[in-house]
């Protein structure tokens, strides 16, 4: 299993100022872990090394910035004391970035794939040292034993059992674990294509996002790009047609798409597009953008795909793009509802109490708010109101006046009278900050090569399409940026750069 040390840390312990090792990392995810009383390490040949030597297991927790699972995780088992105790004296620990290291996050999810049958993050392994191979594993283990699962003390102190009592039996699966990977990787034998084969994947890409499940429900843009390409000499062509159109009406009615600021989530949890898993990730919000360009290029000129990506674009100026011209990686999932809150809720920055409605809109306005969108007392999610739109085509524009009050109420401003919003990066930035609306969400402020591609692809695309020179322009100055600081000896350097917070220019603020 190749697994490098590529990334560089300092390992010293750092002063008592400095919780532990992950205060001195570049990632914010990495950061959001310093304050627990884990013994982190990053992934790094020290640590690694180190269990060898002393025969410890290695507990390995990938996840990301945004995640909402990692973030409820990190307040729970990762910041208890007995917990944090057990894991220091018989694990070593180590936290890794999937975003920094999608190397190791790519074969260890294989790996957890393999081994229960799905994956997701945060990502949990326990791996022995001489080898790194993991032998159990899972994703979000809860403080105290509910959702089915176990709490996470008895999974650590059942891990150890078994690895110290059942040693041939570990060794049994980690070899039947390794085969199958090194299987999954050896390029099969050349043979002769079969001259349907195109037609055939085209098919099964349809058959994905024709399918009606219980729900979650993600965008699958690669899937519906090819659907979507495959209507051009398909003999279904019309089917694949309706279906990609559905997806695209989905995706701009749904609540996966934030009507007020623009920018669609990474998924909902349910099969009816309302209630979304509230981080904004920048890989979605490219391919969405370029498909829905596609969509319209290809016939389907429906007023809401339009409006979406226009209020994406908006939502990319206003939070997304650094004074350098490249844009950030993710938004997280909470937010803070008060400065003095403990820990931040899962979609606070996104939702709708009816009562704050009924306060902050004229009758009127609620009730055409309500006639264009799914708004009740009772709300769709946890007594809230996740906003969905009913119909398609264009939007009143009472309707739209409505949605610019509810806008200010977030933002502290109209639409008009904000043009860059600045991000908060960390959770005691989002506290401390006289924000003249809601708190927003923790911003992660990484350039990903690839992602920042997908964005300049999607907004290129739609350049074209609705005939924008300001979405050209964006895209321009982002691929510039690319071309000037990650072009080096005739290629691309590492797919991420890290730039501190502490070495930004400071962006011009919203009035507060």
């Amino acid at each position: 299993m190749p697994i490098t040390t590529e990334v560089n840390y300092q390992l010293a312990m750092p002063p008592l100022t400095m919780p532990n090792r992950l205060a001195q990392a570049q990632s914010l995810y990495l950061r959001k872990h310093a304050e627990n009383p884990i013994d982190w390490w990053p992934w790094c040949e020290e640590v690694l090394t180190t269990a060898r030597k002393d025969q410890r297991l290695i507990f390995l927790s990938v996840g990301y910035s945004s995640c909402h699972w990692c973030t409820v995780m990190e307040g729970e088992a990762f910041s208890d004391p007995e917990i944090a105790d057990y894991l220091n004296t018989y694990f070593f620990p180590i936290k890794v970035d999937r975003e920094e290291r999608p190397d190791l996050d790519s074969i260890y999810m294989q790996a957890l794939q393999m081994m229960t049958g799905q994956g997701g993050w945060p990502m949990n392994l326990f791996l022995s040292p001489e080898n790194l191979v993991p032998f159990y594993g899972g994703t979000y283990f809860p403080l105290e034993p509910r959702y089915g699962r176990p709490g996470f003390l008895q999974v650590l102190e059942a891990v150890r059992r078994y690895y110290n009592q059942e040693h041939g039996k570990v060794r049994s699966l980690q070899t039947e674990l390794l085969d199958h990977l090194q299987q999954a990787v050896q390029l099969q034998p050349l043979q002769q294509l079969p001259a349907n084969l195109l037609q055939t994947g085209v098919e099964q890409n349809t058959g994905v996002i024709a399918a009606a499940g219980v729900g979650p429900c993600f965008p699958m843009m690669p899937y519906a790009n090819l659907a979507l390409q495959g209507t051009v000499y398909w003999d279904s062509r019309e089917q694949a047609y309706r279906v990609c159109a559905q997806r695209g009406q989905d995706l701009a009615l749904g609540g996966i798409y934030d009507h007020v600021g623009g920018g669609f989530h990474r998924y909902t949890v349910d099969a009816t597009w309302t209630v979304p898993h509230f981080e904004k990730m920048l890989y979605d919000n490219g391919q969405i953008m370029e498909f829905f360009a596609n969509l319209w290029s290809a016939g389907v000129k429906e007023p809401a795909l339009e409006r979406a990506i226009a209020g994406t674009v908006q939502w990319l100026k206003r939070e997304m793009r650094s004074p350098q011209g490249y844009f950030y990686a993710a938004q997280d999932a909470d937010s803070f509802i008060q400065a003095t809150a403990p820990e931040p809720e899962e979609g606070a920055f996104y939702v709708w109490d009816y009562r704050d409605l009924e306060r902050l809109l004229q009758e009127k306005e609620l009730a055409n708010l309500q006639a264009a969108f799914t708004v009740t007392p009772q709300g769709n999610f946890e007594g809230q109101n996740v906003l969905q739109r009913r119909h398609l085509g264009l939007l009143s524009d009472e309707v739209e006046a409505a949605i610019a009050q509810l806008f200010a109420q977030r933002y502290g401003t109209l639409p008009n009278g904000i043009e860059t919003f600045p991000p908060a990066l960390d959770n005691q930035a989002a506290r401390s900050h006289p924000w003249p609306g809601r708190i927003p969400p923790v911003t992660d402020p990484k350039m990903i090569v690839a992602w920042n591609s997908l964005i300049i692809s999607g907004l290129a695309r739609a350049a074209t399409v609705w005939q924008q020179p300001n979405y050209l322009q964006l895209a321009t100055d982002a691929a510039q940026f690319i071309l000037d600081h990650q072009w080096q000896g005739g290629g691309y350097t590492a797919s991420i750069m890290m730039v501190p917070p502490r070495s930004w220019p400071r962006r011009k603020t919203m009035p507060c």
